[in-house]
This record gives C-alpha cells, sequence and structure tokens, in this order.
C-alpha cells in the first residue's frame, strides 16, 4: 500500500470511530432524558456532560483538532479562544438576567 492509501485508511477509521462514538452518546443522553434517570439540576448537568463531550469527540475525530504539526496547533489556540469568547458570552448573558429577574421581582 502507498503512503495515501494508509493515510486515507486511518482516516475512514477516525470518521468511523467519531460517528459511532457521537451517536452512542447522544443515545445515551436520549435515554437519559427519556427516562428521566437523574431528576432536576442533576440531569441538567449530565446532559450538559454529555453534550460537550459530544463536542469534544466531533472536534477531535472530524474537525481534526490535535498538537501534531504547528499549524494543527495554531487551529488548536484558535478554536479554545473560540469556545472561551463563546463561554463568556453565554455565562455573561446569564449572569446579567439572573441579576434583571432578581431586581424586577425583588
Amino acid at each position: 500500500m502507498t503512503n495515501n492509501q494508509e493515510s486515507g485508511k486511518k482516516l475512514i477509521t477516525s470518521y468511523i470511530i467519531g460517528f459511532v462514538l457521537s451517536v452512542i452518546l447522544v443515545l445515551a443522553a436520549y435515554h437519559i432524558a427519556t427516562t428521566q434517570m437523574f431528576t432536576g439540576e442533576t440531569l441538567y448537568f449530565v446532559l450538559a456532560g454529555l453534550g460537550l463531550l459530544v463536542v469534544l469527540v466531533q472536534a477531535i475525530f472530524f474537525i481534526r483538532l490535535n498538537a501534531k504539526s504547528q499549524d494543527d496547533k495554531w487551529n488548536l489556540i484558535t478554536f479554545i479562544f473560540t469556545i472561551i469568547v463563546i463561554m463568556i458570552v453565554v455565562i455573561g448573558s446569564l449572569w446579567i438576567m439572573y441579576n434583571l429577574n432578581y431586581y424586577m421581582v425583588n
């Protein structure tokens, strides 16, 4: 086999593993949500954790974020920066909405 064929097989294997893991995690989240294994806030945290795992699996296996070469390191740094900015926006928005709700009710 040539080097291109080997890298192609590795790529297809990576996609298949990523797909199977994503499907398993999504079905696990669906099962937990429909059977109500957990209640209240625990359910939300478990589902959020499974959602984060799905995002991580897809980032590794489909977007191919790794640190093997210098270009890959810059892609990883950019991805991490994007996640941090999104977290700041989401957490800031939730904080503002909580404070608005608190001061409007009290």
